[in-house]
């Protein structure tokens, strides 16, 4: 019996490896291929291999732009041993939210984990304790950029037999119409003329504030001397001056206190969505703007982050996002019928600060009359010149040290022409590469980088390079933008119809270059044609624009939290007419 006891574990284990050899040959050949379905497969494999990963990771990379990774596009191999454990939300008394509408089954508890298990961030500088607004560490240390892809997939893209790059899938395709920006520049201009704009429907001492600051910004003393403010990076620096002034001076902002954890009143301080979180952290602590007298506001905030909603509630593979959209639609309905505030101006004095890319979506309907500041500011999906704000997309990989890294070479020390690295996700990026990956020594323009601790490689050739190529993902929005002013080299940004940051304000054109995505053939002949002294002048308005995209834990004067709140006020004043 002993014997064949022995004989028969001996055939068992044969069979068992005979069994794991067949399954590694299927999975490289796979992997190696080029079907659709190879990043499913090798999902699997690592859940076969490392049996600490939840079975449940097998989809995480069939939900298009829900994936995150780092902004080159690398996925560290360390990633694959974090923390696995769920992350349960309530609404501060202990009890569960109910998110989703009736007609919805809320999202399980799962699904919140898993998604942040697929934002591939293992790099977070933080070693000190967070505060309590970080209850959601977990989420937002795994919280990167969108649509990158892992490893040598690339995203939705892979190369074929010509060396060409292809789009496999391309969830979103070229827009109908191209806005150029010397034509968003008359939009801009045209939004703001006092035949578009709403009469105030009351007489109200707050509505005659705001008229009379509106007066005094048109009428603004011009500048002659600030050392504060360089001139040629404003449009008018003489108005913004006396906006901010006023802004200081004037504005209330009341806060709805309505709406649960963790959708509202809940930040998320780094990953790539982290300017709504910094916005909400630092508004609602805020004691100059806010008031507790509504009566008084000339503003009235609903904090709520898109980034929360879309990993509450939405559920997965679903492809379908109404809940996300009625969820928000019942929250300003109840604020509407609760409060009167909101019928007063039907909401044109109302606004919303939100970074996903589902933001737009998410903010439809009768919250399309209030402002929206919003990363994905994209005229083809609704944005509104002159009423909604582009909201700087800033990845932040350190929440204890949000300007970590700020900083780069000087002229002199920049040999590379231009630079960009990442994940090819989108129509866009494909062919940037096809045109320009090994064509010229000057042009370092790749896929993902290799993965190194801290992004000390994809940083080190940002701060080595005149220009920072920003290329259009599945959206119009990049975190490249902001990181290239980081590091000081002049943004180049490639994204039909994407309206800059701060466009109300900013006079992008003396900074930064727009390049239509057509002329991706030409981008090397348009950045040569640029001569060094223009160049060296760009490089220095990018150092002096530096303070207006930076977030601090204390707010200081020109810093990101007072621009994008200066210029929420400001379309707010140039919605309203005088008569």
């Amino acid at each position: 019996m002993n014997l064949g006891f022995k004989f028969l574990c001996h055939a068992e284990t044969k069979r068992l490896i005979s069994l794991l050899g067949l399954i590694v040959v299927i999975v490289l050949v796979v992997q190696f291929s080029e079907l659709p379905y190879s990043e499913f497969v090798t999902s699997l494999a690592g859940k076969i291999t490392s049996f600490s990963m939840d079975a449940s990771m097998v989809d995480s990379k069939l939900e298009g732009n829900i994936d995150n990774t780092h902004p080159n596009g690398s996925t560290p191999a360390s990633q694959l041993d974090q923390d696995r454990s769920s992350l349960v939300h309530n609404n501060g008394n202990g009890s569960s939210i109910n998110s989703a509408p009736s007609n919805h089954a809320p999202a399980p508890q799962s699904m919140v984990a898993l998604s942040n298990q697929t934002s591939l961030n293992s790099e977070t500088d933080s070693t000190s304790p967070m505060m309590s607004v970080m209850s959601n560490s977990s989420l937002a240390k795994k919280d990167t950029t969108k649509g990158e892809s892992s490893g040598s997939l690339l995203g939705n893209n892979s190369k074929v037999g010509n060396g060409k790059y292809v789009t496999k899938k391309n969830p979103k395709g070229k827009p109908s119409k191209v806005v150029s920006i010397s034509d968003m520049n008359l939009l801009l201009q045209q939004s703001h003329d006092s035949s578009q704009l709403v009469k105030p429907t009351r007489s109200s001492a707050v509505d005659q504030e705001i008229l009379h600051a509106r007066s005094e910004i048109e009428n603004a003393p011009i500048i002659t001397n600030d050392s504060r403010l360089y001139p040629p990076l404003y449009r008018n620096v003489s108005m913004f001056k006396r906006s901010y002034e006023l802004m200081e001076k004037m504005l209330k902002v009341y806060i709805y206190k309505d709406g649960d954890r963790p959708i509202f009143h809940e930040p998320l301080l780094d990953g790539i969505y982290a300017s709504e979180g910094w916005f909400m952290k630092l508004m609602e602590e805020n004691k100059h703007f806010v008031t507790q007298d509504p009566e008084l506001a000339h503003l009235f905030y609903i904090p709520f982050s898109s980034r929360l909603l879309q990993l509450t509630i939405y559920v997965r593979n679903s492809h379908n996002r109404s809940n996300l959209i009625q969820y928000m639609a019942k929250h300003v309905d109840m604020i509407a019928g609760k409060y009167p505030f909101w019928s007063r101006t039907d909401g044109a004095d109302h606004f919303v600060v939100a970074c996903h890319d589902w933001a737009p979506a998410e903010t439809r309907g009768r919250i399309l009359n209030c402002i929206r500041a919003l990363c994905n500011a994209d005229i083809e999906v609704g944005f509104k010149i002159g009423k909604d704000v582009s909201l700087p997309e800033t990845y932040i990989r350190s929440p204890n040290n949000p300007a970590k890294n700020i900083g780069g070479n000087p002229p002199s020390e920049r040999p590379i022409l231009a630079f960009f690295a990442g994940g090819l996700h989108g129509y866009v990026r494909p062919t940037l590469l096809n045109h320009w990956e090994n064509k010229e020594s000057d042009m370092k323009i790749s896929g993902p980088l290799p993965h190194v601790k801290g992004n000390a490689n994809y940083i080190e050739l940002m701060k080595s390079s005149k220009f920072c190529i920003c290329a259009r993902g599945h959206e119009v929005n990049s975190p490249r933008v902001v990181e290239a002013i980081f590091h000081e080299c002049v943004p180049v940004i490639i994204s039909d119809n994407f309206i800059p940051p701060l466009f109300e304000v900013l006079n992008w054109e003396s900074f930064a270059v727009f390049v239509a995505e057509k002329d991706i053939p030409n981008l090397r002949s348009i950045l040569l044609s640029i001569s060094e002294e223009k160049y060296l002048e760009m490089h220095k308005r990018v150092k002096k624009v530096q303070k207006h995209f930076v977030w601090h834990y204390k707010p200081v004067k020109y810093d990101l939290f007072h621009m994008l709140l200066h210029s929420i006020w400001y379309n707010r004043l140039f919605r309203i007419s005088h008569s």
